[in-house]
C-alpha cells in the first residue's frame, strides 16, 4: 500500500515522461524516492543511493534541475486529494506489478507511465494487447470520420479493439463506431479522468466507462495541458499492436502519435486521401516520406501486424520528425518542450508569480525565470510587478 500510494502521489509530482522521474523511482522504488523528497536528501545523497542500486547515468546538474522542478509540487494532502476525488468518480490507481498492468507499455523503457488511472470495466486493460490506435485531425472532413467509422467497425468485427484520444474529428468518429459495432473502446485523456475532455464528449465518454475504459496516468484534477497532450500521444502509441493515422494535416498531433509508434517499433499506416485535400496532406507526407503503409481497410491494417521477412524493405527512416515540417518551418515554428510547457503555465489575462508558474508547468523556479526573461525579450510575455503573463 505504501508503494501504491508514493506512485499516486509521484503521478502529481512529476510531468508525464519525465526520465528523471522514472529513473529514480524505478533504481529506489516509489516509496523511498518519495520519502528522499520529503526528508530533502541533498543531491550528493540521492546520487549515492543510485549509484548504490546500480544507476550512474544521471548526472548531479540533470538531478538538480529534476529536484528544483518536483519540489513546488511536494504538497501535504496532494496524493490524498487526488485519491479522494478518484474514489468519487469511480477511478481506481493501477500501478506496475498489478496483475492487468500492460506489459506493453514496457516497450516506452525509462518513459512508462508511473501509474495509471482507470474508470470503466475491470477487465479493460486486460484486452489492450489486442487493440489497434486509430488517430487523425480534429477538424476532420467527412471522408476521414466515414473511413474512421469503417475501419472501426471492421476491427471490431476481427475482434480487435479501438484505442484513441477522445477528441473531437477522428478519434470520436473511431470510438463511436467501435461502440456502435459493441466492441472494446479505450480513450487515453490528457488531464484527470475525473473530468471529461474535451466537454462535449462528456457522454461518449461516460458511454466508454460502460464497456471500456478512460484512462490517464495524470491524477484526478489535473488540466489538460498542450505538453500532456503530446505526452499522452506515446501511450496510445505502445498501447496497441499498430498506430494508423486516418486523416490529418501537415502539422497534425496525430503525427506526434505516428512518431512515438515509430520509435518503438510499432507498424504505422496512414489512410490515402485526395491529393487537393490539406486534411490529407500529413497521411501523405507518411507515406512518402517516412515509410508508413497505406492502409484502406481493415484487412490491410491486421496486415500491419505480419512480420516482416529478410528480403523485404524495411523502414529505415524513423517518423521522429514527421509533425515538424521542412528545415526552414521547423526553425521558426520550433519550441522547446520547456517553452510549451511554460506557455500552458501562463494566462492571457491574469500575471502570475514565478512560483506559482513553476509549480504549474514542473520546471524549477530557476529554469522558470530563465525563460520568463527569453520570451519576455521576444515579445511572447509580458512582465510586471504583479507576475507575467502572455
Amino acid at each position: 500500500m505504501a508503494e501504491r500510494f508514493a506512485r499516486a502521489a509521484w503521478s502529481g509530482i512529476a510531468e508525464p515522461g519525465d526520465l528523471v522521474a522514472g529513473v529514480v523511482v524505478r533504481a529506489l522504488g516509489a516509496g523511498p524516492a518519495l520519502m528522499a523528497l520529503v526528508e530533502r536528501h541533498s543531491r550528493s545523497r540521492v546520487l549515492d543511493s543510485l549509484a548504490t542500486a546500480g544507476v550512474d547515468e544521471v548526472k548531479p546538474s540533470v538531478l538538480a534541475t529534476a529536484l528544483e522542478r518536483w519540489m513546488p509540487r511536494l504538497t501535504a494532502g496532494s496524493a490524498l486529494s487526488s485519491l479522494r476525488l478518484a474514489a468519487r468518480c469511480g477511478a481506481r490507481l493501477v500501478v506496475p506489478g498489478d496483475e492487468e498492468w500492460p506489459g506493453s507499455f514496457g516497450d516506452l523503457g525509462e518513459h512508462e507511465p508511473l501509474a495509471l488511472w482507470v474508470r470503466g470495466d475491470l477487465n479493460a486493460l486486460n484486452r489492450m494487447s489486442h487493440t489497434v490506435s486509430l488517430v487523425g485531425a480534429r477538424a476532420a472532413t467527412g471522408y476521414g470520420e466515414h473511413v474512421a467509422m469503417e475501419l472501426s467497425a471492421g476491427l471490431i468485427d476481427r475482434k480487435m479493439g479501438i484505442v484513441s484520444g477522445a477528441a473531437y474529428g477522428i478519434d470520436g468518429m473511431a470510438h463511436r463506431a467501435a461502440l456502435a459495432s459493441s466492441g472494446f473502446t479505450a480513450a487515453f485523456l490528457a488531464g484527470g479522468v475525473d473530468r471529461f475532455y474535451p466537454s462535449g464528449h462528456d457522454a461518449l465518454l461516460t458511454r466508454i466507462t460502460k464497456v471500456g475504459a478512460v484512462i490517464s496516468e495524470l491524477p484526478c484534477g489535473s488540466p489538460p495541458t498542450k505538453w500532456r497532450f503530446l505526452q499522452r500521444n506515446r501511450l496510445i502509441a505502445a498501447a496497441s499492436k499498430a498506430t494508423v493515422v486516418v486523416e490529418a494535416g501537415s502539422r497534425s498531433g496525430s503525427l506526434n502519435t505516428a512518431a512515438h509508434a515509430s520509435s518503438i517499433g510499432r507498424p504505422v499506416g496512414a489512410v490515402p486521401g485526395p491529393v487537393t485535400s490539406l486534411s490529407s496532406a500529413g497521411c501523405h507526407r507518411l507515406l512518402r516520406e517516412y515509410g508508413a503503409e497505406c492502409v484502406t481497410n481493415a484487412d490491410e491494417v491486421m496486415a500491419l501486424f505480419t512480420p516482416v521477412s529478410d528480403n523485404e524493405p524495411r523502414l529505415d527512416t524513423p517518423i521522429t520528425q514527421a509533425a515538424a515540417g521542412p528545415a526552414s518551418e521547423r526553425r521558426q515554428q520550433h519550441r522547446s518542450s520547456d517553452e510549451v510547457r511554460l506557455a500552458d503555465a501562463l494566462s492571457s489575462r491574469a500575471p502570475r508569480l514565478t512560483a506559482d508558474i513553476a509549480k504549474r508547468s514542473g520546471l524549477s523556479i530557476s529554469r522558470t525565470s530563465s525563460l520568463l526573461g527569453s520570451l519576455s525579450l521576444a515579445g511572447s510575455v509580458v512582465e510586471g510587478s504583479a507576475g507575467g503573463r502572455r
